[in-house]
């Protein structure tokens, strides 16, 4: 009796590929001027902390980088971006809202 432990390594061919999870669900979507936006607000408490997200920002990465760097300034809390959302530390929606609108972004009503 012979037993056969481990694998056999036979071949030129090894599949030694990563497969990209962060590049699986991203899809392009479309650039919109940030007047044509029609952002939207939820608010979440996260571990007994209150969470406002803001978006669907449909912009490049570097632009969204912007208009989370002029929040974060502007208001004084943390934040972060997830996909087309922009989520911010605290309930801020109406000190939000204000300094959007003075940078002509529009919301849903």
């Amino acid at each position: 009796m012979i037993f056969e432990i481990g694998a056999k390594l036979e071949g030129d061919s090894f599949d030694t590929s990563k497969n990209d999870k962060k590049n699986k669900n991203k899809s392009n979507n479309d650039i919109v001027p940030k007047n044509q936006h029609q952002l939207v607000f939820t608010y979440e408490k996260r571990k007994g902390k209150p969470v406002t997200i803001v978006g669907r920002f449909y912009l490049e990465e570097k632009d969204k980088k912007e208009v989370l760097k002029l929040l974060k300034k502007k208001l004084a809390c943390g934040g972060a971006i997830k996909e087309e959302w922009i989520e911010l530390q605290g309930d801020v929606k109406e000190k939000v809202k204000t300094v959007l609108e003075a940078d002509s972004w529009k919301f849903r009503k």
